[in-house]
């Protein structure tokens, strides 16, 4: 007889603590949409949330925990503020919500929008406002030692606007603070947006529908394209990138130039696969969060950029800044004062850096600079070769903004710009291909891809839903390969998580 025997690896608790750890905040590498951990975690939270789908107070008590737990290791203890700054708002909404008073509703509208603008104050932006003050006194200032949670900006901002519109009374209070921190902590919106308003997801909380099988496709399609975005594209072309804007004055003209093109490039990558693999994973739980980007490098104008550029934040600081400072109705010296300070707003949102500053003040006076000249654009004929040189200019100013963006002093930005109109020499550019053949075939094929007109896209999404689970598995399979084949040593943090 055959003397047959299966050996198991052997478990230890050497063994069941590296799976326990794994399961920890580790700050050094906090979860990401992008990171192995995620999608294990999310492949155990989908038949879960499938079973308890049918109960609304389950499904929510179930996704609100693992949207803490997705916060808890994205930031570690910091999902603490983010269960009492919920608790705060709910409370504050439900007592104005019994009011008739103008005044004390305001009053009540105006203490919760301060608590959340002071927490996101001392975490953000504390340093930088010690710094300015230390240079002027000329003091010895030691900075504080504060760790900025991850994506606060984001859950700030819909925290603002769900009290404002309940102040308004565009939307009643939640009737329960499950609800309210669920819309607040739901986790593909937490830690990078889109920032979701409430009068357009909690009645989606509310109808708790389930997602068709189309929807679920479709979802899945977002999220590949949103891999394909950020782990191979972005992740990919920002090794360059970052070569160039970490020592600014070590590099020719046109390497220069193609850093900050790679970098224009690489943020869109980045910041829309997020949303793509956020809207993505909404979508196959049963929740739309809406668009947040729209091929935004195809814009004629700023006007039309910030339609179609992180489309959540620019029209939240539409409504909840532009129109409450009085937007176009003061007159044509206020409106564009009021571009102008929503940018700057805008700009002091992304980073507390004078070059954030200085990128949002640009785009407020390019947006101001564009209305001024609408009387005389309407008179210039619409034909191929203006809306090229309109483009062209709408692509090289934003370009060039994004450079401050990126840059780590404002002194480098200006070096990096300085550089590729000092010393560009055209006969550099062969060789610049040749010696960066694969970033230069990603750069171009991205650009191609950029402006495929959006109906053929669609059609593009509507084939793979519609194809059989084979072809489903080949476009998975082949995605898997591209990343592994273009994957860095390290899972790159997502850029929008700085903010």
């Amino acid at each position: 007889m055959l003397n047959m025997s299966i050996s198991f690896p052997e478990f230890s608790w050497e063994t069941a603590g590296n799976i326990g750890s794994q399961l920890l905040y580790d700050p050094k590498a906090p979860m990401l949409f992008s990171s192995g951990i995620f999608w294990l975690l999310f492949l155990v939270f989908l038949p879960v949330y499938a079973l308890l789908k049918r109960s609304k107070l389950q499904m929510c008590l179930f996704v609100v925990a693992f949207s803490l737990y997705f916060y808890y290791k994205s930031s570690g203890l910091f999902f603490l503020m983010l269960i009492g700054t919920s608790m705060v708002d709910w409370l504050v909404s439900k007592w104005m919500a019994t009011l008739r008073g103008r005044g004390a509703r305001l009053t009540l509208m105006w203490f919760s929008i301060l608590l959340s603008l002071s927490i996101l104050g001392y975490f953000k932006y504390a340093n930088f406002f010690l710094w300015n003050w230390n240079a002027m006194v000329e003091g010895n200032f030691q900075p504080l030692d504060i760790v900025l949670p991850v994506g606060i900006s984001f859950y700030t901002f819909q925290s603002i606007s769900y009290v404002v519109d309940v102040y308004k009374e565009k939307i009643t209070p939640t009737r329960t603070w499950l609800d309210y921190i669920f819309f607040l902590s739901f986790f593909p919106a937490l830690v990078a947006g889109p920032i979701v308003r409430a009068d357009y997801f909690l009645p989606q909380i509310e109808k708790n529908h389930k997602a068709t099988a189309d929807e679920i496709w479709g979802g899945l399609w977002l999220i590949i394209i949103g891999i394909v975005k950020k782990a191979v594209i972005a992740d990919y072309i920002a090794q360059f990138n970052d070569l160039i804007f970490n020592d600014p004055s070590f590099y020719t003209g046109v390497q220069t130039l193609m850093g900050v093109l790679g970098y224009t490039m690489q943020i869109y990558c980045d910041f829309s696969g997020y949303s793509d693999m956020a809207i993505g994973i909404a979508l196959i739980m049963g929740f739309k969060l809406g668009i947040n980007f729209d091929s935004p490098y195809q814009s004629r104008n700023l006007t039309e950029f910030w339609r179609r550029w992180h489309i959540s934040l620019s029209s939240w600081l539409r409504d909840y800044v532009y129109i409450p400072l009085g937007g176009n109705r003061k007159g044509t010296f206020r409106t564009y004062l009021n571009n102008f300070l929503t940018m700057l707003i805008g700009g002091l949102w992304h980073g507390a850096a004078w070059k954030f500053v200085f990128w949002g003040a640009m785009h407020g006076v390019g947006l101001a600079v564009h209305k001024a000249s609408k009387p005389i654009l309407k008179r210039i004929p619409d034909n191929w070769f203006t809306i090229f040189i309109f483009w062209a200019i709408t692509f090289i100013y934003v370009s060039l903004l994004w450079v401050f963006f990126r840059a780590a002093t404002f002194e480098d930005s200006v070096l990096i710009i300085q550089n590729i109109f000092v010393d560009f020499q055209w006969t550099q550019i062969p060789q610049f291909f040749e010696a960066r053949m694969v970033w230069c075939i990603m750069m171009i094929a991205l650009v191609i891809f950029h402006f495929i007109p959006q109906r053929i896209a669609d059609r593009v999404q509507y084939i793979f839903i519609k194809s059989p689970w084979i072809v489903k598995l080949l476009t998975f399979l082949i995605v898997v390969q591209l990343v592994i084949e273009f994957m860095t040593e390290e899972v790159a943090p997502f850029i929008y998580f700085q903010f």
